[in-house]
């Protein structure tokens, strides 16, 4: 019987299954005994992410930073790069990403992945945020590609950590720092985001999704720029689609209340005024209390004491529409009959603060001051 397989074929089958498994590389743990990880952390609304391998000091103490780490930019002997920094990490390249702009050290840089290096100086570091996130290392390192430098001091500590880390410490709710910790040294670097700015970018994508189809999310956004003092003409907007008939809030007493409280803000009070009369008849009890207190705060007296009467004749005698009246005749001066209601009001406080909260203004009536003052 004639072999099927002759040495031309056979050679070809052996350079074929050579090729196969040179291509098919198993997983294996980095090289040098290195270890790899990430760390993220949420700044505000920005999504900030380390990817790096971890070397150990191994016996290495006090031979680190100076030696193993060179000062500056080297040569490494290998890679385009005759002049590169350390790559902050083992192995591969060090990446660090953005979901939004930001501020590193008070330097603006824009959102992205961005390989991460370090020219060290026991006085001075330069941190290098290259367009390059793919090369192998820092062997590959050009100027022309850094998106961003800056200048750090390292911290000398006696604490020795033996695998270089990533932390994020000193976190506040716009800004971060990154520690890189490795033997006894410390390189730290600031981050800052635009918290307001991104919130604001936030709701105008989200409202164009389905998010956008409920009234709330029109009235949590408007919300949120007046208690940030921001971008008004666009939450007056906001406002009217909350209100409008397609989100079903036209007759929500919180939507109609938030657009008054933009107008307010915008300096438009007579507009504010209007508006809130279209609110009142969407509102509970607590909510009309709440506006005519304001209104008392405001001077505006006369409309205050119309609404704590309303809410008297629609739930008598409870502790809310004792104290609105109680209120209401302070506010007018008549502390007699402003003292009559806050007795009445008394025994129906539960709780200790509301009970604390009766008993002063009965206090502050009987010695002949207006409840409503601080």
């Amino acid at each position: 019987m004639k072999n099927l397989f002759t040495p031309v074929i056979a050679a070809g089958l052996i350079l074929f299954f050579f090729t196969e498994r040179v291509n098919a590389q198993l997983t294996a743990l980095p090289d040098g005994g290195n270890r790899r990880a990430s760390v993220s952390e949420q700044v505000g609304l920005t999504d900030i992410t380390i990817h790096y391998n971890r070397p150990h000091v191994n016996k290495r103490d006090g031979h680190i930073w100076g030696e193993l780490i060179p000062v500056g930019f080297v040569d490494q002997g290998f890679g385009t790069s005759k002049a590169a920094p350390w790559r902050a990490g083992a192995n591969e390249n060090t990446t660090i990403e953005f979901s939004t702009d930001v501020k590193v050290e008070g330097q603006p840089l824009p959102a992205g992945r961005y390989g991460f290096s370090i020219a060290y100086d026991p006085n001075e570091c330069i941190l290098i945020f290259s367009k390059n996130s793919t090369s192998w290392g820092s062997f590959y390192y050009d100027p022309s590609e850094d998106a961003l430098r800056v200048k750090v001091k390292p911290i000398t500590t006696d604490n020795s950590v033996e695998w270089l880390k990533y932390e994020f410490v000193d976190e506040a709710s716009s800004s971060a720092v990154v520690e890189l910790e490795w033997e006894k040294l410390v390189i730290p670097f600031k981050i800052e985001v635009d918290v307001v700015s991104n919130q604001i970018a936030s709701f105008r994508r989200e409202l164009r999704s389905n998010k956008g189809f409920t009234w709330e999310s029109w009235d949590q956004a408007a919300t949120y720029c007046v208690q940030n003092k921001t971008n008004l003409d666009e939450a007056l907007k906001w406002t009217d689609n909350a209100v409008g008939p397609n989100f079903g809030g036209s007759q929500s007493y919180q939507a109609w209340r938030t657009k008054a409280i933009v107008l307010d803000s915008l300096g438009r009070t007579n507009e504010a005024d209007e508006i809130m009369k279209k609110a009142l008849p969407y509102g509970g009890e607590f909510d009309v209390y709440m506006y005519a207190t304001d209104l008392v705060n405001r001077k505006k007296t006369k409309e205050a004491f119309d609404l704590f009467k309303m809410n008297y004749d629609k739930h008598p005698d409870d502790l809310i529409s004792n104290m609105g009246m109680a209120s209401g005749y302070s506010a007018l001066g008549d502390l007699k009959k402003a003292l009559t209601f806050a007795e009445k009001a008394l025994p129906q406080a539960q709780g200790k603060a509301n009970k604390d909260a009766v008993a002063k203004a009965i206090k502050d009536l009987q010695d002949g001051k207006d409840m409503n003052l601080d």
